[in-house]
């Protein structure tokens, strides 16, 4: 890997051979040389899109890693697909990905959707359209702001605004975005929903609207209860009632004449039972109901995950058919049918998993498993779910890791143990760092700076202040010389970053008629 450049290659770039400057070397995923790159810095942004920053300017750059277009700013601020924020000496601008400057580099701000763009300057605001490749601007607001659907609200004045909408300078008493498709809208005649459009889809009339999930909406108009589904032409009540609904946050109940009968959810009922006493709600979609008769049961979006049949205090979310309740201020776990499995006698536990779970009457952590017996003596300051035999534990200011019979899978504890998704783990000790497998054995030693796995078989590391690459066995694919490596999958490429030292060419010169030697 020889670092010899020809007076064109250095040319095309545009440096002087005084220049300090850092070469990428770029080889293809079998190790070939394919060319070279003079660049202070390369960014790799999306699949097809990357940035190098050079001595003479910030570049978008083609596949092979040759300037295409000067960004004319210092450095990428962000990359919103398709959009790239460059952040110069004036401020951020904004290119698409494929080439167009769209907004000068001399804003404060600047929000992105796919095909829009709002731009903001003190209190000023602007809008680039890409569709029309043009930018407008929106004046002096208290506030604008780019929805998660590309609509714009714009607040001035105590009233709102939708400038990109039919009828731009209608005003509104209120605009709220929420994680569904519809604005909530109110005017002097009630509340209503508007469509990425900006066309009422139900209209300002209902008395009280609020926001439930999704498309989904909670009102009251006049003397009945309503669930409303949004739609791009005309909004659906998907349930109405003269009975009271109430709701507090995600839990909505219906009482029958002050009698609390109904669970429900967005667009109707979820439980309809008599002899209901309160319902809580304990987590997404969950609910603890009790009965009159002094049993609770766990429901969820599809029905009872445990029986209304439990004597129980309380029952939260379970793992492998086993959920933690509680009784006389102890926990213990019932299953699906509401039966103790595990008799109430702990001060906390945590999920199974993989047929053990925490638990601790005092500080520390222990193991048992789905039969009660004890795996693992409470001995642990924390314990990690187990996933493939083995599970994470901390004591005493280290970290180990614990197999299926809670016994140690490594002898020694580290002080950082990362479980990777390709089934590793990341261990560090004295600021050396190395590998383990999915059982705990040593693959890497404790000896890098920095490992980065990114695939089962190439690994970045960094030794002795350099970068190399590795396979999982040691074996080196590129060797500890480089400043930097970055792999390119989707451009089936690997970049990696030396310095570039010119070549000194001795020349002769004439001075008073002699000639002596120079550089």
């Amino acid at each position: 890997m020889q670092n010899r450049f020809s007076l064109s290659l250095l040319a095309f770039f545009g440096f002087s051979l005084t220049t300090s400057a850092q070469t990428w070397e770029i080889y293809d995923l079998n190790g070939t040389l394919k060319t070279r790159a003079i660049y202070e810095k390369v960014q790799i942004l999306g699949e097809t899109v990357s940035v190098g920053k050079s001595p003479d300017g910030l570049f978008l750059l083609s596949s092979d890693l040759r300037p295409m277009l000067n960004l004319k700013g210092e450095e990428v601020f962000q990359y919103l697909q398709p959009w790239i924020l460059v952040k110069g000496p004036t401020g951020i601008g904004a290119f698409h990905e494929y080439g167009q400057l769209s907004l000068p580099l001399e804003y404060e701000d600047i929000q992105a959707y796919t095909n829009i763009l709002l731009a903001r300057k003190g209190n000023s605001y602007w809008i680039f359209e890409r569709g029309t490749g043009k930018t407008i601007s929106l004046g002096q607001a208290d506030e604008a702001i780019l929805t998660h659907h590309g609509m714009v609200i714009l607040q001035k004045n105590g009233n709102y605004y939708l400038p990109l909408s039919k009828d731009p300078g209608k005003a509104y008493q209120m605009l709220s975005e929420n994680e569904g498709n519809f604005l909530l809208a109110k005017e002097t005649t009630g509340f209503g929903l508007i469509n990425r459009e900006g066309d009422y889809v139900l209209e300002p009339v209902v008395d009280q609207l609020e926001h439930s999930r999704g498309d989904y909406f909670y009102g009251y108009d006049e003397n009945q209860y309503l669930l409303i589904r949004g739609d791009e032409v005309k909004a659906q009540v998907s349930y109405n009632s003269y009975h009271k609904i109430t709701k507090e946050g995600d839990l909505m109940l219906e009482y029958i004449h002050g009698k609390l009968r109904r669970v429900m959810k967005e667009d109707g009922i979820l439980l309809d039972a008599v002899g209901i006493e309160s319902v809580q709600l304990i987590g997404k979609d969950l609910f603890n109901v009790k009965f009159r008769e002094n049993k609770i049961g766990l429901l969820g979006r599809k029905g009872w995950l445990v029986q209304p049949n439990s004597d129980a205090e309380w029952i939260g979310a379970g793992n492998e058919g086993l959920f933690p309740a509680k009784k006389g201020g102890k926990v213990g776990f019932v299953n699906s049918a509401g039966s103790w499995v595990v008799q109430p006698q702990f001060n906390e536990v945590s999920l199974f998993s993989e047929q053990a779970a925490p638990f601790r009457n005092s500080g520390t952590w222990g193991l048992i498993n789905p039969d009660g017996r004890i795996l693992s003596e409470n001995k642990w300051d924390e314990i990690k779910p187990f996933l493939g035999g083995i599970a994470v534990a901390y004591s005493a200011g280290s970290w180990y890791l614990l197999n299926s019979k809670g016994e140690l899978a490594n002898d020694s504890g580290f002080d950082q143990i990362c479980r990777l998704t390709e089934g590793y783990f990341l261990v560090e000790k004295n600021l050396k760092k190395g590998l383990l497998d999915s059982k705990g054995n040593q693959i890497l030693p404790l000896e890098f700076d920095h490992l980065q796995v990114e695939q089962k078989d190439f690994i970045i590391a960094k030794k002795d202040g350099n970068f190399g690459a590795i396979k999982q066995n040691g074996d080196i694919i590129f060797p500890f010389q480089y400043q930097e490596i970055q792999v390119d999958w989707a451009g089936q490429k690997i970049l990696a970053k030396e310095m570039y030292t010119p070549v000194v060419i001795q020349v002769e010169e004439s001075v008073k008629g002699k000639r002596k030697k120079g550089a």
